[in-house]
């Protein structure tokens, strides 16, 4: 099949794979910008696979998507090259000790909607500098050992270079579409492109379809540090956010810096990288990060570790993540055309389970059609 592929973000390359395993099928990677990606939301995420972690304010079936997406994430990064961008080493969740009962509760909103939930470790501050050393100085932390991270901007990167040694893939990129139907991309000069289907993974880009569809600011830091090894992805509850602090390794080694964007900042020995978030602000806003939030965010980072006080800020990141008022997925299938879109927050940890799901419903149900 000759198919098309209007939004090259994360969605839009999970759907590319996918497709790609399958064989016989030509693709045509659309987007509004560059084909390195770097202005998608995909690029901007941390990668947190956390179906435990999310449950509080999300739906169960968000949790179920989740178990199957940490699944297939293995397969699709060693299909890309990355070899070392997946880990499953858990989270650590932990509070200051006047919000103890914060984090409790929210451990018995975990327990109440799952039962795996059921198996999450409650850690002292011996049990947990056994796993964090640098953590130890928390009385009360709590284990999800079923969790884990992938490292977003080495897929982005990876999967592009990935893309243009596929003859079968087509880069139409800076390319503005003005809107699609089933089989046709019409593009913004007035002309329309045809196909065997089309996929519409445009996030926010979709609105001329999805009338409710709105985007939800996020805002990270990328600090750099000597002083402190952190392994595993680690959550500070706080009543006003849940700050999240997530371990890079060595930031950008094996990656062209052309792909980090404003980070070009050259490794410093022996340091290391963690992208720092928490923002959720109901605005489609994508200018740079406020003083407000870097305030918030850098002052509960201290307070997880003192060290983090000379850490350098090497870069920060906005961008806009598409959701519904439920803030729940969305699949459109339809005889040509198949629709994913309102990931929220959830990109990384929703993304191959939904697209499967969307293959399963849409195009390999035609073809089974057609066959039979």
């Amino acid at each position: 099949m000759n198919i098309a592929i209007v939004g090259a973000g994360l969605v839009g390359r999970v759907v590319a794979l996918n497709l790609l395993k399958e064989g016989n099928h030509t693709i045509t990677l659309f987007d509004k910008e560059s084909k390195e990606g770097v202005h998608a939301a995909g690029f901007t995420a941390a990668g947190m696979l956390a179906p435990f972690a999310e449950l509080e304010t999300a739906e169960s079936v968000i949790f179920e998507y989740g178990k199957r997406s940490i699944e297939l994430w293995k397969p699709l990064l060693k299909e890309v090259g990355v070899y070392d961008g997946f880990d499953q080493k858990g989270t650590i969740i932990t509070a200051h000790p006047q919000d103890v009962p914060e984090l409790e509760h929210f451990i018995g909103t975990l327990k109440s909607k799952v039962d795996e939930a059921k198996e999450i470790e409650y850690l002292n501050a011996q049990q947990l500098s056994q796993l964090e050393p640098d953590l130890a100085q928390h009385q009360h932390s709590f284990f999800l050992k079923d969790e884990g991270q992938v490292d977003s901007q080495r897929f982005m990167a990876f999967s592009t270079n990935y893309f243009d040694m596929v003859p079968e893939v087509q880069w139409r990129e800076f390319c503005e579409v003005k809107s699609l139907s089933p089989k046709k991309v019409h593009l913004s000069d007035g002309s329309t492109e045809s196909f065997d289907w089309v996929f519409d993974t445009r996030g926010l880009g979709a609105k001329e379809h999805f009338k409710d569809l709105r985007g939800v600011r996020g805002e990270v830091v990328w600090v750099e540090s000597k002083e402190i090894d952190i392994a595993r992805p680690t959550r500070l509850l706080h009543p006003r956010y849940k700050i999240y602090i997530v371990p890079r390794g060595n930031g950008c080694e094996g990656i062209d810096l052309e792909y980090c964007k404003d980070c070009k900042i050259a490794q410093t020995p022996n340091s290391k990288r963690y992208i720092i978030g928490a923002s959720e602000i109901e605005s489609e806003d994508t200018s740079p990060i406020s003083v407000r939030s870097t305030l918030e965010l850098m002052s509960a980072l201290f307070t997880v570790h003192p060290n983090f006080g000379e850490a350098r800020i090497v870069n920060t990141e906005t961008n806009c993540r598409p959701a519904f008022r439920d803030n729940l997925p969305r699949i459109e299938n339809d005889q040509g055309i198949t629709r994913i879109n309102g990931l929220y927050r959830h990109g990384y940890l929703l993304a191959p389970a939904i697209v499967e799901k969307a293959l399963n419903e849409g195009i390999k149900k035609e073809k089974m059609e057609v066959l039979l």
